[in-house]
């Protein structure tokens, strides 16, 4: 068992950089309203660094499950989630079934490289925030998954972060063929699109600002169960 003791901030988030191999945090300020959308609270479970692995070591034995959809208005994207990356494959799993990806964004985009999503500017993802819990995953590089096209993988938080722990609530998609190889053994690949790549590609054409932000909201309306 890992037990983490940090000290974190309240929105996580990653930047993965072509040109330094780095990952950072940025605040997003682009306002916009959205919908609201369900979120399904579970007042059993308040998740932190110290309690958060011991309860995904048990909630990917109750939540087998591996396939999700990303649903967006550009189409939907499939991912396959890997079996062998265990701690991660049930934290996605356990975020979709809160639905706390509903409604979030693909926020940052980096052309030939990445699409990065499942953070916002909405209070209401800051509550479902709240109401999860602040927590980081450890990195489970070793399990022989490189960052190919396709791979969808866990950035780290943009604290005082060493050993590259992961930020829980965030995503990102390479799009970058043949892959994006650089990031191996940095971050934490746990999935791969197996259908919708095309929507990879659709979002990371899109206008982007200096910040590296779609000038127009990309939102992600719903990730489920497949």
């Amino acid at each position: 068992m890992l037990l983490l003791s940090l000290v974190i901030i309240v929105n996580y988030g990653c930047h993965p950089k072509q040109k330094n191999n780095s990952v950072k945090l940025r605040v997003i300020e682009k306002k916009e309203s959205i919908k609201k959308n369900t979120f399904i609270k579970d007042k059993s479970i308040h998740l932190n660094d110290k309690n958060v692995i011991p309860f995904l070591f048990n909630y990917s034995k109750e939540n087998k499950e591996d396939k999700v959809r990303i649903i967006t208005k550009f189409g939907n994207i499939d991912i396959k989630l890997f079996k062998k990356t265990p701690y991660h494959r049930a934290n996605f799993i356990y975020l979709t079934k809160k639905k706390y990806f509903d409604g979030t964004m693909f926020h940052r985009v980096v052309p030939g490289f990445i699409i990065q999503g499942g953070n916002s500017d909405s209070r209401e993802s800051m509550i479902k925030r709240k109401e999860i819990g602040r927590y980081l995953l450890p990195p489970d590089t070793k399990k022989g998954y490189s960052h190919h096209r396709g791979v969808i993988s866990m950035p780290s938080s943009e604290i005082n972060n060493p050993y590259k722990l992961a930020s829980p609530y965030e995503f990102f998609i390479v799009q970058q063929s043949p892959g994006a190889y650089h990031l191996d053994g940095k971050y934490t690949a746990f999935g791969k699109v197996i259908k919708g790549m095309n929507v990879v590609d659709k979002i990371n054409q899109l206008e982007i600002d200096k910040r590296e932000m779609p000038i127009s909201n990309i939102y992600i309306r719903a990730v489920i169960i497949d």
